[in-house]
């Protein structure tokens, strides 16, 4: 019998790497079970963190792991806009469309179609912002390399 994940989009969260970088990461699923051993308080946005468990290890992490599995698996990242002016950021590749961070949101269902694209050259301008990417992928590469 197969995994079951919580994430939105995982069962037909089929697109292969484009990439051999990550030893170990073929599929988004592949990728949702390094980061669930990698998610951190560190690496939760600044303004969430207060509010970050184990239990939510998606709380907050929503930009630098769409744009990391964008690295990994192409496509683009979209967002979501949010109460309070915030995007909340989802892979789109193709027309497979997953969100590794869905489950921070518990019940809430979210709308996934006519978002506007993400870049990563405004996300990345704020400073922790890529810091906290960065330190995530860099995680990802010792996690795979073991």
């Amino acid at each position: 019998m197969s995994k079951q994940y919580n994430f939105y989009g995982w069962k037909n969260a089929t697109v292969p790497a484009v990439t051999n970088q990550y030893a170990g990461i073929h599929t988004p699923q592949d990728l949702y079970d390094a980061l669930s051993e990698l998610w951190c308080a560190d690496t939760c946005a600044p303004r969430m963190r207060s509010g970050w468990t184990l239990a939510n290890k998606t709380l907050g992490q929503c930009s630098i792991t769409a744009f990391l599995a964008q690295d990994i698996f192409g496509g683009e990242v979209y967002g979501i806009l949010r109460p309070g002016g915030n995007y909340h950021c989802y892979n789109v590749i193709g027309d497979c469309v997953f969100d590794l961070t869905s489950e921070q949101f518990g019940n809430e269902v979210l709308n996934y179609s006519d978002n506007p694209l993400q870049s990563r050259e405004i996300h990345f301008a704020k400073e922790e912002k890529r810091l906290r990417y960065e330190k995530l992928k860099a995680d990802l590469q010792v996690f795979c390399k073991k």
